[in-house]
């Protein structure tokens, strides 16, 4: 069914810029520090779901299970992990073009995410892609995080647009595409980001191997429905 677009909502990582790597080369930092272990276990800490992704205590657990915790290393492997892990972030190619159009085009930009403000700024600001959304949505301004639709509506009654006039794109089929079409959300699937693949029975509305793709979908149910009016 064609819509009358208005907005496209971004989820952020994963979907702008790859942040699985960027925390991959923050582990092998981390490891080259201690002497010894292995990138790919520390990920796999911070995947448990419990503490959450962003968790320093992710750190300190691996730590200790590997009899390598000390105060000095968990404090270095800290500081290590928060500034590579930003250091290290790149956008996917086309984002910015992608931005780029979709302002051209009048159309409503947010960034919805469950990372704290503080972090989101940061990435944004790194990135030096900021200035193009109107909103900015984060786990501290819901006291929610994805997929509980309070997140969704949030976002939307902000922008003033209904569901149906409105484009999701993420990477995750479980915590944005899903949530988003039982909304009423259009659905841009991001699988170009999606490397952990944890569920392959959601259904999105367009499947992205980039993100530039997502502009022919936007523009033809926005122009659609203007032309009809």
């Amino acid at each position: 069914m064609e819509r009358n677009v208005k907005a496209v909502l971004f989820d952020m990582d994963n979907t702008l810029f790859d942040f699985l790597e960027a925390k991959l080369t923050a582990f092998k930092k981390m490891v080259e520090y201690l002497g010894e272990g292995d990138p790919e276990t520390i990920l796999e800490y911070f995947l448990r779901g419990t503490p959450v992704f962003e968790d320093l205590e992710n750190i300190k657990d691996y730590l200790q299970d590997n009899e390598l915790y000390s105060k000095d290393n968990y404090d270095i492997c800290c500081r290590i992990y928060e500034t590579i892990k930003l250091e290290a972030l790149v956008l996917y190619p086309g984002v910015i073009h992608t931005l780029e159009v979709l302002k051209e085009e009048r159309i409503s930009l947010a960034l919805v995410t469950d990372a704290h403000s503080h972090n989101a700024t940061k990435r944004l600001e790194r990135m030096k892609i900021i200035e193009y959304f109107d909103l900015i949505v984060t786990n501290d301004m819901t006291c929610a995080k994805k997929p509980d639709h309070k997140v969704f509506h949030f976002a939307l009654d902000l922008l003033k647009v209904k569901p149906s006039q409105a484009v999701f794109v993420g990477d995750s089929l479980r915590r944005d595409i899903e949530p988003a079409r039982q909304i009423g959300m259009l659905t841009a699937y991001a699988a170009y980001g999606d490397r952990l693949h944890y569920s392959n029975e959601v259904e999105a509305d367009i499947i992205l191997s980039g993100i530039t793709d997502v502009l022919d979908f936007v523009l033809i149910n926005k122009k659609s429905k203007e032309n009809i009016l």
